[in-house]
């Protein structure tokens, strides 16, 4: 009885907390359903009418696609660029003994406490605008990589992880640095560069300073963390509250689907430390 009693008290615990944290999900898929009117009274739960020309009109006339296709190039970009230099960068402070590694390892710790994205801001435009990146794509992605450290933390702590015998064999048959950093040590760390691309992936995606700042004289180029701004205020000067919500409900399609290729990965990666 005591066993059956805990058991029912967490699924309800977990349940009552899944309900609260889906309720906002709910309200605003509810909400994009709505007209502007009815959203802003706040009269009922469900609509009144179920408005489905609000995904088109969105979609089409206030060219969400644009910001939606913007934001992919923006996360793959930064993705694929985080992956690769996180997971260059890791390997070599993990096998490799350099001076000032340690340095560089606790400075870098230290500085993971500060928010670098608005500390950072300006030098870091300035800097795009001397290499004269600060009205383009690759300018846009190259800040956006990195995603605040996290992932190269994680690849360093994986690869640590990995043992250095598999190396010391691989040298023994005359392979170089290269060829074990990518034919040993990448397909282990699988597990790792699928946590690190959706910790890529979302930050790019949820990004909203950097876009704001550096596409703010190119609307062509903004993706949707600005475009939702610009569709709430953008017709006429009122609030559109209904077609933001519509954006946001789109918006989330895309890192539901992420999440859910990734899902295995964090699977690997909990399985392998509750090995460890």
């Amino acid at each position: 009885m005591t066993r059956i009693s805990g058991r029912v008290l967490i699924w309800t615990f977990l349940l009552i907390t899944t309900a609260l944290l889906m309720l906002p999900v709910a309200l605003a898929m509810l909400g994009s359903f709505k007209t502007n009117q009815e959203l802003n009274a706040g009269s009922a739960l469900l609509p009144q009418v179920w408005q489905l020309e609000n995904y088109i009109y969105t979609w089409k006339e206030a060219k969400f696609s644009l910001y939606v296709w913007n934001s992919i190039i923006y996360s793959v970009g930064a993705t694929m660029a985080t992956v690769i230099v996180c997971s260059l960068a890791a390997y070599a402070v993990a096998r490799r003994t350099f001076p000032g590694r340690k340095l560089l390892l606790g400075v870098y710790s230290a500085m993971m406490f500060i928010h670098m994205g608005v500390l950072t801001l300006k030098p870091a435009y300035q800097i795009m605008v001397t290499l004269g990146l600060h009205k383009s794509v690759l300018g846009l992605i190259i800040m956006m990589t990195g995603a605040g450290g996290t992932t190269f933390f994680i690849l360093f702590a994986f690869i640590r992880s990995i043992s250095k015998e598999l190396d010391e064999a691989a040298m023994i048959d005359g392979a170089g640095s290269f060829y074990i950093f990518s034919r040993v040590i990448m397909p282990l760390c699988t597990p790792a560069l699928g946590v690190v691309g959706l910790f890529a992936f979302r930050g790019a995606w949820n990004n909203y300073i950097l876009p704001l700042v550096f596409t703010m004289s190119q609307p062509h180029l903004q993706p949707i963390t600005v475009g939702l701004t610009n569709i709430r205020y953008g017709f006429g000067g009122a609030v559109q509250s209904h077609l933001m919500l519509t954006g946001a409900c789109i918006s989330m399609i895309p890192m539901l689907i992420i999440y859910i290729l990734a899902n295995k990965s964090f699977v690997q990666m909990n399985v392998g430390a509750v090995k460890g």
